[in-house]
């Protein structure tokens, strides 16, 4: 049996990074099929009782950043807890993932949501930069013209809607990972997720 994993995503996120490569060979280990779907953590966190990273407690950030040590030492993953351009707007890069899913298929919107996110917390580069999208698309061997794809009102539809279902499923962070419509989220969550793949 093929299993379908819907991947919510927030391209900015930590988690999202932390858990990718590791969901991605997943995967393809079990020949899952994958639907990648960025979404406007701004628009989940109202409905859902988050907040923003600068409105939360300090004892929160400040466990949240040594969380993100304890994660990236463990899994062998360089990443900079605070990398020079967080916070950043996700949405410009959020919309070139869905341009790419949507004019290139899982396996290509899984190698941009890669390079988008290690741009930010292992390359310290600016995904909200035009610029840097561009670069990115071209070290991924990816289509140049998907970023002005990325601008156009059915790319803005998409990630919408996205978003909108990301809501009425109950998601309320990223990575959220739906197998089969069983949901389970964050990256520490790849060992159910596998369990689930393999079955």
């Amino acid at each position: 049996m093929r299993h379908t994993v819907d991947y919510y995503l927030a391209p900015q996120s930590p988690w999202t990074y932390l858990g990718h490569e590791r969901f991605a060979a997943l995967a393809r280990e079990t020949g899952a099929e994958v639907r990648v779907l960025a979404m406007d953590l701004g628009k989940i966190f109202p409905v859902s009782g988050g907040l923003p990273l600068p409105k939360r407690a300090p004892q929160r950030q400040a466990y949240r950043l040594l969380e993100l040590r304890r994660f990236g030492e463990a899994l062998g993953v360089p990443l900079h807890p605070e990398p020079k351009f967080f916070p950043v707007a996700g949405d410009p890069a959020a919309r070139l993932i869905t341009a790419v899913a949507m004019h290139d298929g899982s396996d290509a919107a899984l190698r941009i949501t890669g390079a988008v996110t290690a741009a930010v917390w292992a390359q310290e580069r600016n995904i909200a930069s035009q610029d840097v999208l561009a670069e990115l698309l071209a070290e991924c061997g990816l289509d140049g013209a998907r970023l002005d794809a990325s601008l156009q009102p059915d790319v803005q539809a998409r990630y919408e809607a996205q978003t909108q279902a990301a809501i009425d499923l109950g998601v309320f962070g990223a990575p959220t990972y739906l197998v089969d419509g069983e949901m389970f989220w964050g990256q520490d969550r790849l060992d159910f997720v596998a369990r689930r793949l393999r079955a």
